[in-house]
């Protein structure tokens, strides 16, 4: 059979276990080793107090893979204890990939983010979808109780190399490309889409009102 993607060619002989994979790389250094705990410290609290962003990675029971970005006022992801932190689900497309996936196996993984910075933090762990009141109660930075909540049990913390955001000038605004460079995301959503009675006005007008009605 002819290969129908790239990828089925590359994975005819890609790496095939981690004994072969680490043959590529050197071991990594004692503080890339060290540098990982279980448990929050008062600096990487004032990290996620001080992040907007968290992206969350998750799979469900067949492995297959997502990530989904989280975003509030700085300090919206909620530090429960030094081993537990909270994430507020806000009004979205309600497909609900991750909450779902996070039923199905009870782990995920998020990487916060400080627009401007370049420090960040990964954190893995267990992982519950809460809907408890009183929890709920805690979790107002959009102003009002969200539906559920993210629960994450930490069992690793570390914080991640800049070098990524460093070689992407993510905070570079002298090097980004210009707003027309790039397809806007109403024309993306209306190729995705498929639906030729649609038009860029019905998508930019459902966008414009997703994001004036964000908080509901």
């Amino acid at each position: 059979m002819e290969p129908t993607s790239a990828f089925d060619s590359l994975q005819l002989d890609a790496v095939s276990d981690q004994g072969a994979l680490r043959r590529v790389y050197d071991l990594p250094g004692d503080r890339a080793v060290r540098k990982q705990m279980a448990e929050l410290t008062e600096l990487t609290r004032r990290l996620i107090d001080c992040s907007s962003l968290v992206f969350v990675a998750s799979a469900d029971a067949e492995g297959n893979a997502d990530v989904s970005p989280r975003g509030g006022p700085a300090g919206f992801v909620t530090v429960l204890d030094s081993r537990t932190v909270a994430v507020p689900d806000a009004t979205g497309n309600k497909r609900l990939d991750t909450l779902q996936n996070v039923i199905a196996t009870g782990r995920a993984a998020l990487m916060f983010v400080i627009p401007g910075r370049t420090t960040t933090l990964r954190v893995n762990g267990r992982a519950c979808v809460s809907t408890r009141p009183e929890l709920l109660a805690r979790l107002t930075a959009v102003g009002k109780p969200p539906a559920s909540a993210l629960v994450l049990g930490i069992d690793e913390v570390y914080p991640h190399c800049p070098k990524a955001f460093l070689r992407g000038a993510a905070w570079k605004p002298d090097q980004w490309l210009t707003a027309d460079a790039q397809p806007t995301s109403a024309e993306v959503t209306l190729a995705q889409l498929r639906m030729p009675e649609l038009t860029i006005a019905d998508i930019e007008q459902t966008e414009a009102d997703a994001l004036k009605y964000r908080y509901e």
